[in-house]
């Protein structure tokens, strides 16, 4: 619980140092600003690749899987469409709910309330005793699969955003070789695992698709270059890892510090928003609809954050439609541990950022963002008693 809580502070944080920074820095802050979102990129790819290397199936029963990836992908689909036509239909101004350039900007920073954390929630589950159940081990393959399946769906996002241009056809064929490698060779190379080496990783997933985008569009001057974003490099890397548990001390440290460091830096990577305007040139340059919508007061901004909280949490009930064949708290249980959200879906906002996306939406999933971190602990608590509750009415352990 004191490091769910500690993610919440560390955002926080962030988000005052966003609204410090710029005008104590001065010149300095853009040169501050590259150097961020390197380390920001690093962290990033550090926590995707531990989330792949937690990807492990038998792909003999591949079949037994595709339901469970079904389930998982509609867990992730409603609290995203819930939140995209609550930005398009409730906090925007009413002429712009039929712009598309409003619809693809909601639709992309909304996918924020699709992940599910896999990392916090696998441990804090453990941690109370649930390891051996049905409900932690169904959490687990769809956890990992609504992971999977919002990584994914950025690319056809990013094809809403900038069109189908040369350079997104290379990305959906790098996204395409990706799947195959990790599929074809999953849990397959016996590397080293510890955090050194996965952060000697990370830095070379950021380097490559850094060198890419740089070489690219030195190639190619009239043009953008290829950008991959490394969520799913990363992710992949992981997956190929025949996963080796290291569980001590250094390791938990190191893991949580990087973690931190991220939620940081996603804080701080947030546009200015104090006062009654969220307008950067940036925003208003690129034409964002999100991006220059004046700024809420402070009472509206929370009352959208609770609504917006309700609302992809809502979305997160879909396992109880399903499993029919298990006792309807089981099927609670498992929706309310896919409440939780963390790492995938900051990474998320941080996309959306480079997008030129802002606005009181920014803020409102942010905090929305910071509210569900808050409320881990509570979540996990109700899941153990909902086992518990199981357990006793089937009058069996809590073991599979």
């Amino acid at each position: 619980m004191k490091k769910v809580l500690s993610f919440s502070l560390f955002l926080i944080i962030g988000l005052v140092l966003s609204q410090i920074l710029p005008d104590v820095m001065g010149d300095t802050f853009h040169s501050f600003k590259e150097v961020a979102n390197i380390l920001l990129y690093v962290t990033l790819a550090y926590i995707m690749i531990n989330v792949g290397r937690e990807f492990e199936l038998d792909k003999t029963r591949w079949k037994s899987y595709v339901d469970d990836y079904f389930i998982a992908m509609a867990t992730a689909a409603l609290p995203w469409i819930f939140v995209a036509c609550y930005y398009v239909f409730i906090l925007l101004p009413v002429e712009h709910n039929t712009s598309w350039e409003t619809w693809k900007e909601s639709l992309l920073l909304s996918r924020f309330a699709a992940p599910t954390s896999a990392g916090i929630l696998f441990a804090m589950l453990a941690a109370i005793g649930l390891s051996t159940s049905w409900v932690y081990k169904k959490i687990q393959i769809l956890a990992i699969f609504d992971d999977l399946d919002t990584i994914l769906l950025m690319i056809p996002l990013q094809i809403i955003m900038i069109g189908m241009r040369w350079q997104m056809i290379a990305v959906v064929l790098s996204v395409v070789f990706m799947i195959y490698l990790g599929w074809r060779y999953l849990g397959r190379f016996n590397i080293r695992q510890n955090w050194q080496y996965i952060l000697l990783y990370s830095i070379i997933v950021v380097t490559v698709t850094h060198s890419i985008y740089f070489i690219t569009s030195t190639l190619f001057v009239d043009d953008e270059g290829i950008h991959i974003e490394v969520l799913l490099p990363a992710f992949v890397l992981g997956m190929l890892m025949r996963h080796v548990h290291i569980d001590n001390k250094s390791e938990r440290a190191v893991t949580t510090g990087i973690s931190l460091i991220f939620m940081l830096l996603v804080g701080m990577s947030m546009p200015h928003f104090l006062g009654s305007s969220l307008l950067t040139d940036a925003a208003i340059d690129s034409g964002s609809v999100l991006g220059n919508q004046p700024m809420l007061p402070a009472g509206t901004i929370a009352l959208h954050v609770l609504f917006v909280t309700l609302l992809s949490n809502l979305g997160k009930l879909v396992p109880l439609l399903f499993y029919r064949d298990r006792l309807i708290e089981e099927r609670l249980a498992i929706s309310v541990g896919m409440f939780t959200r963390g790492e995938v879906g900051a990474g998320i906002i941080f996309i959306a950022l480079g997008y030129n996306i802002g606005g009181p939406a920014l803020v409102i999933s942010v905090l929305t963002l910071v509210l569900n971190l808050i409320l881990t602990g509570i979540f996990v608590v109700w899941v153990k008693k909902l086992a518990i509750r199981a357990a006793l009415k089937s009058d069996k352990p809590l073991t599979i």
